[in-house]
């Protein structure tokens, strides 16, 4: 509905004959006018607008609106979007400034395509304003699958990074709101995965008021984020999505909090079928509401009608609740003439465009990490024979983590290397599967377009493929096109808009998001004449016909891409009728069509021989989100729930990584993971080794940028990289003690805000411009970096705070502040740095139930690390 149409309509339905009802008058302000139309619902209209999905009410001329929609790291599951690189990604370049640039560009896109899809009528999931990024918990252990999400392991990092990713959604605009941003999840929430609809986070007051909550106070106070999500998860007791403590007491009370709060998807379920704090949907919803929690994503809220009926909550805490949320819309722009709304001008030309595209590749270059470098890096171009070698190198997931758009052209990595030296031969072999025991989707090549045509009397490539609006292959299609190949994933979006098959777009013809189903057809040409195994993955059902004989099929459901597999016999030169058939249930979607030809040596010999013959070898490997993420149903060796149980490498491609190191040549590991990986084996006996993350569209591009010196590394670790071996504490228990930089204190394989360089810095005249000062004073902090390499370079200029001799126990030291700097060779720059010991010494003091300054000393430490500290000085904190 237009705003026009919107407008006509609503004043012919409750407005004084020739005025403007209260809630369009666009001169009065969003609370008053939300209050208003907020009076004019019954109940039931109440209830219902405080689920997600908010229906229409036509006689007050209210469009239909979703508040669930995506923006982790792009604008996410509502089709063609420029990807960015990962959040951890993200964090690993310490860039702020950056992180305002890519921020700003996910706005610019959500914007346009929210208008275009309001223009078509379209006002479903993943199509509106209202985004539920970041995700700002605390990544406290390696083997969160979630953990990848999140800005790393320190507070206050990760609310620097929080408060620039808000800032860049929600705008300048002091009227209206670009966007809203939600600060998740709120406040103890990093696994298991498994347990997290049933489990009680019980931190030390300590922890709580020290480590999980900063960053959620940043963003509040700071930010001014919109809108905050509670997880699934008791904290002492109270569901997270229903908690007084965390949502009246600290969020409200304590930090003033204006926004809204939206529960995580089904929490309100959990609160009375999992943790059983009551014993009946409706007390559930009237919990939550009466403890802070307006917005519902699930349908309990559908039972508050019954529950003002059962006397458990007023209607009119509902309308509290519910005007707030109005007056959020209000606030977009939702309900006022394009005309006054800024944003409403961004052009549809903003989505995927050349210089988002071009911040993409600038934001992976950034995000990169070079752990080690014993001179093989970065690799000449005149290298004659390069061996890309593992699992993850030509796999478009390794690029894209969880909660991802579609890019219009990725570049994976062997891509990538490939487009960087095109006079060199590029020898690629996967080698091995992504973990051992999963029969990987992704292990034998696609079949080719040029062996694929149509029709017999077609001079096309490719298949022939039928979409439908159903998962019956009945009707009349909805698209007719020819594939090149059939290697596509859908994350939760429609394959006519979402499509990815090497970065081929679909043009949108409203196939849906679930239940739908394709058919190719066509001939299949085979080159040479022997055994064929020809294999079919799909992501739900799939089935396959050779000649009109049924050769594979798994027409069922499946909660992942599953691979079936024949063999048969074919001969060159003779044309093979071909019909893939498949079908998409519900949520992430997939299917390919693949081959190996007769002969074929196995997955690992083949890389051998193609180590044996290169002059350098590049290994990429690692994971994916197809084995760490948000509670996965499926389990591999080292991995449950999506989290993981063995930080190390996958077996299957330690074994690869050993074997092609046996050859004698030169490896380069690049590795592709959105956690901590314990590679101990690969520092003790590789040159190099280099974290690509998950680095967005432009991954492939980034990392052949570092590997051949065109861009300089420089991203830094937001997490700790623990030895094999290192004992963690338990996964489930929050308590800080033995975690992260900032209370381990053994050796890690890699230490927090760890990164090489191709120059070298030097850091001198470390300052302080007072040696005392008082709780409610500030010391500046002044020092000389220089770049005395011969390479242009960043330096991510690092500074900790340590308590020389703590009068409790605390952390070992704290980052309370970073600035990344570029320098030419041969030049030296002045950074400063102010310190405020009522803002970066602050501790919660237990008795006194507030946070306090312990006088005493404290050292500053600079350098380029946690455990690399170049300079130190000390000063005093007096009473």
């Amino acid at each position: 509905m237009c705003v026009a149409a919107f407008q006509v309509h609503a004043a012919d339905s409750g407005a004084t004959s020739g005025s403007t009802p209260v809630y369009l008058d666009a001169d009065r302000g969003f609370e008053e006018r939300a209050a208003d139309l907020v009076s004019r619902m019954t109940l039931e209209e109440k209830a219902a607008q405080m689920q997600n999905g908010a229906p229409a009410i036509e006689r007050l001329g209210v469009p239909a609106y979703d508040w669930w929609n995506e923006a982790l790291h792009g604008v996410a599951r509502a089709g063609g979007a420029t990807v960015f690189p990962q959040a951890i990604g993200m964090a690993a370049t310490f860039d702020v400034p950056l992180m305002d640039r890519i921020a700003n560009a996910i706005s610019d896109e959500a914007r346009a395509k929210h208008h275009a899809f309001a223009a078509r009528g379209e006002r479903g999931r993943y199509q509106g304003l209202t985004f539920w990024s970041p995700n700002i918990n605390i990544f406290r252990d390696p083997r969160w699958g979630r953990g990848q999400e999140t800005y790393g392991e320190d507070p206050y990092l990760t609310a620097r990074m929080g408060v620039s990713f808000v800032r860049g959604l929600q705008g300048d605009d002091s009227t209206y709101r670009k966007l809203d941003a939600t600060a998740k999840h709120f406040a103890v929430h990093s696994g298991p995965e498994a347990d997290r609809h049933h489990f009680d986070a019980r931190p030390s007051t300590r922890d709580l008021y020290e480590t999980y909550l900063p960053a959620f106070e940043a963003l509040v106070k700071e930010g001014q984020v919109a809108s905050v999500m509670g997880a699934y998860n008791r904290v002492y007791g109270e569901s997270a999505s229903a908690s007084r403590f965390l949502l009246r007491d600290i969020l409200r009370r304590d930090w003033g909090f204006t926004g809204y709060v939206v529960s995580d998807c089904w929490a309100i379920v959990d609160i009375w079928k999992n943790h059983r704090i009551v014993a009946t949907r409706e007390e559930a919803a009237a919990l939550a509401v009466k403890n802070g929690t307006e917005l519902e994503c699930g349908e309990e809220y559908s039972t508050l009608p019954a529950a003002v009926r059962q006397g458990l909550i007023s209607e009119a805490e509902i309308d509290d609740a519910l005007t707030r949320l109005f007056a959020a819309r209000m606030r977009l722009g939702m309900f006022d003439p394009p005309e006054r709304v800024r944003w409403a001008r961004i052009p549809a030309s903003a989505n995927q465009s050349p210089e988002h595209d071009a911040l993409a590749r600038k934001a992976a270059q950034a995000s990169l990490v070079l752990l080690k470098n014993d001179g093989v890096l970065p690799l000449s171009r005149d290298v004659r024979r390069i061996a890309v070698v593992g699992p993850t190198a030509d796999d478009p997931m390794s690029l894209l983590g969880n909660y991802y758009g579609t890019p219009a052209a990725p570049v994976t990595l062997l891509q990538g290397i490939r487009e960087a030296v095109p006079n060199a031969e590029v020898v690629y072999a996967r080698g091995a599967d992504l973990v051992e025991g999963r029969d990987d989707p992704a292990a034998a090549p696609l079949i080719e377009a040029r062996y694929l045509r149509p029709s017999a009397d077609s001079n096309e490539r490719g298949l022939r493929g039928e979409y439908f609006r159903n998962r019956e292959l009945s009707g009349t299609p909805a698209l007719v096109r020819v594939d090149p190949q059939i290697g596509f994933r859908w994350d939760r979006g429609s394959p006519t808009d979402n499509l990815m098959a090497r970065g081929e777009a679909g043009p949108g013809q409203g196939v849906p998001n679930d239940n739908f189903s394709i058919r190719w057809s066509g001939q299949l040409l085979p080159p040479v004449s022997g055994r064929y195994e020809i294999e079919a993955a799909a992501n739900d059902g799939v089935r396959v016909y050779l000649d009109g004989k049924l050769l594979l099929d798994e027409w069922k459901d499946s909660d992942r891409l599953r691979a079936a597999h024949a063999a048969v016999e074919l001969e060159a030169g003779r044309a093979y009728d071909l019909v893939l058939e498949y079908y998409e249930g519900e949520r992430d979607a997939g299917v390919r069509l693949a081959w190996r030809l007769p002969g074929a040596k196995p997955p690992f010999e083949e890389a051998l021989d193609a180590a044996r013959g290169a002059d350098v070898v590049v290994f990429v490997g690692g994971l994916t989100g197809d084995v760490e993420g948000e509670e996965m149903t499926v389990d591999y060796p080292g991995f449950a729930g999506g989290d993981r149980t063995d930080t190390r490498l996958p077996a299957t491609q330690q074994q690869l990584l050993e074997a092609v190191h046996a050859t004698g040549k030169p490896v380069v590991l690049v590795l592709t993971t959105g956690s901590a990986l314990a590679v101990d084996w690969a520092k003790d006996h590789l040159p190099a080794i280099l974290v690509a993350w998950y680095p967005g569209q432009r991954g492939g591009s980034a990392v052949a940028d570092v590997l051949f010196g065109d861009a300089n590394p420089a991203g830094r670790l937001p997490v700790t990289f623990y030895k094999a071996e290192e004992p963690l504490p338990a996964f489930d228990d929050y308590a800080m003690r033995g975690r992260t930089y900032r209370y381990f204190d053994g050796e890690p394989l890699y230490p927090f805000g760890h990164g090489l360089s191709y120059t070298r810095f030097d850091y001198t005249d470390l300052r302080l411009d007072r040696g005392r000062v008082g709780t409610d004073g500030e010391v500046k902090v002044s020092l000389s970096v220089g770049n005395s390499g011969s390479r242009a370079g960043d330096e991510v200029v690092q500074l900790y705070l340590r308590p020389v001799a703590p009068a409790r126990e605390r952390a070992l030291k704290e980052l309370r502040g970073f600035q990344r700097i570029h320098l030419q060779p041969g030049e030296t720059r002045t950074v400063e740095f102010t310190l405020r010991p009522e803002r970066d010494l602050r501790h919660y003091d237990e008795q006194a139930k507030r946070y306090a300054v312990d006088p005493g000393q404290y050292e500053v430490q600079v350098g380029a690390s946690s455990a690399d500290i170049r300079a130190s000085e000390r000063f005093e904190v007096e009473k």
